[in-house]
């Protein structure tokens, strides 16, 4: 090719030059503000405290004690805000009658501390108080409401007084009105009483 004949092509095609530089830079500059891809959470379950001999009091409304909770060790993983306690002990205290006492192997509170989640072998003793006698009741898992003073679960459970054994599957427990409400496939085993 002759070099008179390729500067001649080469000046047709000037007057498009500055539209190809502005696409090129158009081009790179829409490079630029491309978002990021998405990419998938990879964050880790990590816990960010742990608390050995862990003891917390709630008081009401007359500055009294209302409740405490007391567990070997407590932890808390911040990506799914859950609290673990290993060997929990949650007790209600009353103005007119002694504590109900409730424990368990292990626990997880509710990211607002409204509820406990108690597991394995979980176990609430109501002391005796006036007529009515001693209650035990037994389970492996039970959801306690503190502020309601309230529980229930929909395990097996077994209860038991002086003189009887009573074995159902389910149970909603209220601790202000010391009421029991058990729920389906009740047996029971009872001792006169003498």
């Amino acid at each position: 090719m002759h070099p008179l004949r390729f500067i001649e092509k080469a000046r047709a095609w000037l007057p498009l030059l500055p539209l190809l530089l502005l696409l090129a830079a158009t081009y790179w500059l829409n490079q630029q503000v491309q978002p990021l891809p998405q990419v998938q959470s990879l964050q880790r379950h990590d816990l960010d405290y742990e608390v050995n001999n862990f003891s917390a009091v709630t008081l009401n409304l007359e500055g009294k004690p209302r409740f405490t909770l007391t567990a070997e060790r407590l932890w808390h993983y911040p990506d799914d805000d859950t609290t673990h306690l290993r060997l929990p002990r949650f007790t209600s205290l009353y103005p007119d009658r002694p504590p109900t006492l409730t424990s368990a192997q292990t626990g997880t509170i509710s990211s607002k501390g409204d509820d406990v989640y108690l597991y394995d072998e979980v176990r609430v003793v109501r002391p005796a108080s006036g007529d009515i006698g001693e209650q035990r009741f037994a389970t492996d898992y039970l959801h306690v409401v503190p502020d309601r003073d309230w529980a229930e679960t929909n395990q097996s459970v077994v209860f038991t007084n002086q003189y009887s054994v009573i074995r159902a599957v389910g149970m909603e427990l209220d601790n202000k009105a010391r009421t029991a409400k058990l729920l389906a496939n009740v047996r029971a085993t009872h001792e006169p009483i003498p």
